[in-house]
């Protein structure tokens, strides 16, 4: 009859709470149920699941997720919106990456700035305490 969630969770190291949360948003179909409730599920959620897991191991969101899945249902398909997809994905990597790199100069500036002194003379705490001074985005 299938396999139950536990096992689908140790097969595509998804936690269980994660799987269900996939049936709940509509990433994954919900399982049929044995008499005494317990979901079971087949190779196909198997293989679905491992694609889900993959795609956001690679910082997919779901929205992406589905649009991908849906489209790998469609094996005929010109493959452009795929590529549009991961262009997109690729720009909003490249604009995290520019914002973590001026995140890090900001911090090593108010580190080099410190003197060494005591906290009350700190420049680190002395930032971090500044309501008015906002991350670089």
């Amino acid at each position: 009859m299938g396999i139950s969630i536990g096992e689908l969770a140790r097969r595509t190291r998804v936690k269980v709470p994660t799987i269900r949360y996939y049936e709940e948003v509509g990433l994954l179909a919900v399982p049929a149920r044995t008499e005494g409730r317990q979901r079971r599920y087949g190779v196909s959620e198997v293989a679905r699941l491992n694609f889900i897991r993959h795609a956001r191991e690679l910082g997919f969101d779901l929205t992406a997720v589905r649009e991908l899945l849906a489209l790998s249902e469609q094996p005929d398909r010109p493959c452009a919106e795929v590529d549009t997809i991961v262009r997109r994905h690729v720009r909003d990597i490249d604009q995290r990456i520019a914002q973590l790199v001026s995140l890090r100069q900001e911090l090593q500036h108010s580190f080099d700035a410190c003197g060494l002194g005591r906290v009350a003379e700190c420049r680190v705490i002395e930032v971090l305490a500044d309501a008015d001074r906002s991350l670089p985005q």
